[in-house]
């Protein structure tokens, strides 16, 4: 296995680790040669479990041997750079989760389509921006049964290094992509639309009817703005989570596993 010890911030393999931003990781002009990186050993094997292909790891000298022993000793061939924590922390700006980064190749986008053909509930994410956020709306839609997510071409990336690691891997185990056609445009796909937002005609999220229609989409929005008119407009009901206590709102991620279940198949 090719181990590469580091002692300068500046040695040639580590710009994806260091100097390259989420977007130039990304790719968008190129999209078959974007990257993510993956935090922690855990998040790892779930991404190579998903079938991700690794292209390179980062780590502590310690892990070689220890929690990266396995993903090394699974993918020969793949460099592995490594040194002190110190500098490591100084190179990617951050103390590194459980001492290990995986650089992987993103998958190309797949089509809405595809995401929805045997989808009976999805969610669609409209302007989320925290990366946190968009982390644990994906874990909750992989634990409460989701079987898609489209997001908003105004969301976050769900491969950003933080919203992988919040998610805790759940981000490779639920189908996902963007959605740059009108809310509308599900309807075509067989699905009644559902916004969670606040407004004087919103139906309680424990209305029956709810429960009726065999293809559910669930439309969330920032808890801050909410959705815009244009979507809540779009969608066949608006919906409300009862509250207790004069509080008005959850916060997305909360506010989107309590409908994942209440909505459940």
């Amino acid at each position: 296995m090719p181990i590469i010890p580091i002692d300068s911030l500046t040695q040639p393999g580590l710009e994806v680790f260091a100097t390259l931003t989420e977007a130039q990781l990304r790719n968008n002009l190129e999209p078959e040669k974007g990257i993510f990186i993956a935090e922690s050993p855990k998040v790892i094997h779930v991404a190579l479990n998903a079938g991700y292909e690794p292209l390179a790891l980062l780590c502590e000298e310690r892990h070689i041997t220890g929690d990266a022993a396995a993903i090394i000793a699974a993918h020969p061939d793949m460099p592995v750079y490594t040194g002190p924590r110190q500098l490591l922390a100084s190179l990617t700006g951050y103390t590194l989760t459980r001492g290990v980064l995986c650089a992987m190749r993103r998958p190309l986008p797949r089509s809405v389509e595809d995401v929805c053909r045997d989808a009976r509930r999805i969610v669609v994410i409209a302007g989320v921006v925290d990366t946190t956020n968009i982390g644990a709306i994906f874990r909750s839609a992989a634990a409460l049964g989701i079987d898609g997510v489209l997001l908003t071409p105004d969301s976050c990336d769900p491969l950003n290094r933080r919203a992988v690691r919040v998610s805790m891997g759940s981000v490779f185990l639920v189908p996902w992509t963007w959605l740059h056609t009108p809310i509308s445009s599900l309807r075509d796909l067989g699905f009644t639309t559902v916004a969670m937002a606040l407004k004087d005609d919103s139906v309680s999220l424990d209305d029956p009817v709810l429960t009726t229609f065999p293809r559910r989409a669930i439309i969330m929005g920032t808890e801050g703005d909410g959705l815009p008119d244009h979507i809540i407009n779009a969608a066949d009901y608006t919906v409300r989570i009862p509250m207790s206590h004069d509080v008005d709102s959850l916060n997305v991620a909360a506010a989107a596993a309590v409908a994942f279940w209440q909505l459940r198949k």
